[in-house]
């Protein structure tokens, strides 16, 4: 049988991030009901970074530890975003490019909100699966950049945005899938999908989010017992306690996972609150660390929870990993796989975390500051020229010594890049 899933995974949250506490506290915001978000950190995306530097700086540590011939059977690259760049022209033509991929190749962008990532790992998933091209492999690319212009004028936009702005991140997640699934192996047919309408959050404009935060929760919850029940119709003999040694969830922000985990706990095995309360520290905690320091980066949250569950649990024989991936709209999966302690060991190499702790720390002077001249490139900029030395020192202080790539300039809608 034809094994497949991830053989090499990376992370990027930025060069640069802000303490969300010293941002809270600076909005004036309800310290308490701050806590309950459980996040430590964000990533802010420089004016000279897009999705497109975030994903080719993600990728770039995968590609360049591929041989000539591993390199040459990438036969699909998958970009998946809902911060695209283009209403036709897909950001994955200029990663390919800048990643100096086999031209042999097909290259398409996925959106459907915050599930887009799982989206796109499925579709390379089925690639590689259906074995139309024996050997080949996927680069799929989640990258996402939080945009906090709210769109005015409406009952329905209710959602209080105040306590998004701490929660929302900049980032990418690359992941090489092919049939050596070394870093994670995928429980072949074992996935449990769920989705209807519902207007929870949107982008009624290119550079707007709305949405009602109360119908976002209920979605939410709604969508991971019932695409969890759709994985138990599908698999014989499963429960949500005993047959995941760990869960890897869509994270807007911690709290709103540890809820939804409680929920499960609750109502699928009876749980009482102590046993719920060190379930969540035990299963659901190890998967937040990276995204308590990067924030929500829409598609690639999940798979930023999967890293980070796999980088800091503990494996002493194979274990079993449980997904949970939600987006807005809505659509949902609930999708499990193998990580052993081999895998561990490779995708660590990596070091996720010392890259986040290498990041420039922005002062809440520099934040307001790069709110104000972030908007100088928005969707449909056409031309403009960036100014590397806005927040002096962000680059060097952020960067690892290696070479990382930063947009240059806009000329007749065309972006330029250039390795700094």
């Amino acid at each position: 049988m034809i094994t497949a899933g991830i053989e090499a995974m990376n992370v990027f949250g930025g060069t640069a991030f802000l303490d969300v506490r010293k941002l809270a506290e600076h909005r004036n915001l309800d310290m308490t009901r701050f806590d309950n978000l459980l996040m430590e950190e964000k990533a802010v995306a420089l004016p000279y970074e897009d999705p497109i530097t975030f994903a080719v700086n993600v990728a770039k540590p995968l590609i360049d530890e591929l041989s000539p011939r591993q390199k040459a059977r990438i036969e699909m690259v998958v970009t998946c975003s809902e911060s695209g760049i283009d209403f036709g022209k897909s950001m994955s033509t200029y990663i390919h490019d800048l990643l100096e991929l086999n031209r042999n190749c097909r290259l398409f962008e996925l959106k459907q909100a915050c599930y887009s990532g799982t989206a796109g790992f499925q579709t390379a998933l089925n690639f590689i699966l259906a074995q139309t091209s024996p050997g080949a492999k996927a680069l799929v690319i989640a990258t996402d950049i939080s945009r906090f212009f709210v769109a005015e004028g409406g009952e329905a936009l209710t959602h209080d945005w105040s306590y998004l702005e701490p929660s929302g991140g900049a980032g990418a997640v690359a992941m090489l899938v092919g049939e050596s699934p070394h870093v994670f192996q995928v429980d072949v047919g074992a996935s449990g999908y769920y989705g209807y309408e519902v207007m929870d959050t949107c982008r009624p404009a290119l550079d707007s989010e709305a949405g009602d935060a109360d119908l976002s929760l209920l979605s939410y919850l709604d969508c991971c017992q019932q695409s969890y029940l759709e994985y138990e119709r599908r698999v014989s003999d499963v429960n949500y306690r005993d047959s995941f040694q760990y869960l890897a969830f869509h994270t807007p922000f911690g709290g709103m996972v540890k809820g939804a985990h409680r929920k499960m706990m609750r109502e699928m095995v009876k749980a009482k609150p102590p046993e719920i309360e060190t379930d969540f520290r035990d299963r659901v905690m190890p998967g937040l660390t990276y995204c308590q320091r990067v924030g929500n980066i829409m598609g690639g949250t999940v798979f930023m929870s999967l890293a980070s569950t796999i980088d800091k649990g503990h494996f002493p024989t194979p274990q079993r990993i449980g997904c949970f991936s939600y987006g807005s709209g809505c659509c949902s999966e609930f999708y499990s796989g193998i990580v052993t302690g081999e895998g561990q060991a490779m995708q660590r190499r990596f070091a996720i975390d010392q890259s986040l702790d290498r990041r420039y720390e922005l002062s809440m002077e520099d934040y307001e500051k790069l709110l104000r001249e972030s908007i100088k490139v928005r969707f449909g900029t056409r031309n403009v020229s960036l100014d590397f030395d806005i927040i002096p020192g962000a680059i060097e202080g952020g960067g690892t010594g290696q070479p990382r790539l930063y947009l240059e300039r806009i000329k007749e809608f065309y972006r330029e890049y250039v390795w700094r």
